[in-house]
């Protein structure tokens, strides 16, 4: 990183607007006006739209100390995407806006928006528009995202069945696992400045958290083998929140099984390391962006081929309630202890 420090000021709103989106080209037929005018301008050809959008705020949902901001460029699209793939649909465009301090240069803001611009190649995805703001203290990222899916394909939360299997893509707990390690180093740090961040080798789960990918793989995989889910969100809350949300809303209960979750080795060997759980990390822990849904279950074999996709429950009549039935043989309600976006 060079040592240049170039003032937002000096470039004026619209200055910054077009250094910041210059390597940005259009991938899709359906941008017809991107970037530069009052409005963009989009058609999808008959297709449905969908849109998302998410609010990231500094020491709320990021903090500066460990997160690079190339990072957060790239994870601030993920997550927005990562919910237009939650309705089966695919993210075309997507429009960014920022609130920064005067403690921002323009370099770090070009690290900002080179994550974003490789969040936007990976998957395909315009940018076409957005805003800038002086913000009074921290940095605020505003994302949407929008998609199209062809009609009646579109996935909704509350349309699952009972005996509907649950699934979900993907493995869980890695993402708060890393964020554990991170707010520990921060803590050393912050008490003993001298000495260096120890990440003990634990790439995996710094990598879940700093640089989670939206599961497009999934939505493919779906398309190429006529697989429709009866319903599906993306886990951010933690899986256990999630679950109850497609309970509730399909007004079924559940069954979960602990042995089935999906946990990596690395986030398994992780949370023993810092005396956790990792069913309690996999149930509990956000930030994950995978992908869950129910099924038929005559579609079972169509899945079994894919390892990134585990059945890990079933659907059940409202009155059996929402269950977790551990290695042990016990049963527990699920509860949701995931994030909370209100908690102070």
């Amino acid at each position: 990183m060079s040592e240049t420090r170039t003032e937002i000021t000096s470039l004026g709103e619209f200055g910054l607007i077009d250094h910041l989106t210059r390597n940005f080209e259009t991938h899709n037929a359906s941008t017809i006006l991107g970037v530069g005018d009052d409005a963009a301008v989009i058609d999808h050809f008959g297709k449905q739209t969908v849109i998302s959008t998410d609010l990231l705020l500094e020491g709320i949902h990021f903090d500066l100390m460990y997160t690079p901001l190339k990072h957060l460029g790239y994870k601030a699209v993920m997550v927005n995407l990562s919910d237009i793939y939650a309705m089966n649909a695919t993210p075309t465009q997507i429009t960014v806006s920022i609130g920064m301090s005067n403690r921002f240069s323009l370099e770090a803001m070009n690290e900002l928006y080179e994550g974003i611009h490789i969040a936007c190649e990976k998957h395909g995805v315009d940018l076409i528009g957005g805003d800038t703001s002086t913000s009074q203290k921290g940095l605020i990222i505003s994302v949407t995202a929008i998609g199209e899916v062809t009609p009646d394909r579109f996935i909704k939360r509350s349309t699952a069945s009972k005996g509907d299997l649950i699934c979900v893509s993907g493995d869980l707990g890695g993402a708060f696992l890393g964020l554990t390690l991170m707010e520990r180093e921060k803590k050393i740090y912050l008490e003993n400045p001298q000495v260096q961040p120890d990440l003990e080798n634990e790439s995996y789960i710094v990598g879940r958290l700093l640089k989670p990918e939206a599961r497009k793989d999934i939505i493919e995989f779906f398309e190429k083998n006529n697989i429709l889910p009866t319903a599906m969100m993306d886990v951010s809350d933690g899986i256990s929140s999630e679950v109850l949300h497609l309970c509730k809303q399909s007004n079924l209960g559940c069954r979960i099984y602990e042995e089935k979750l999906p946990i990596a080795d690395d986030s398994r060997k992780a949370a023993f390391k810092f005396g956790l759980d990792p069913t309690v990390c996999a149930l509990n822990g956000g930030e994950d962006y995978e992908l869950i849904f129910t099924l038929k279950q005559e579609d079972h074999d169509k899945i079994t081929l894919n390892e990134e996709i585990s059945v890990i429950g079933y659907m059940t009549e409202l009155e059996e309630g929402c269950k977790l039935l551990t290695k042990g043989g016990n049963s527990f309600n699920i509860t949701a202890q995931g994030w909370n976006a209100f908690q102070q």
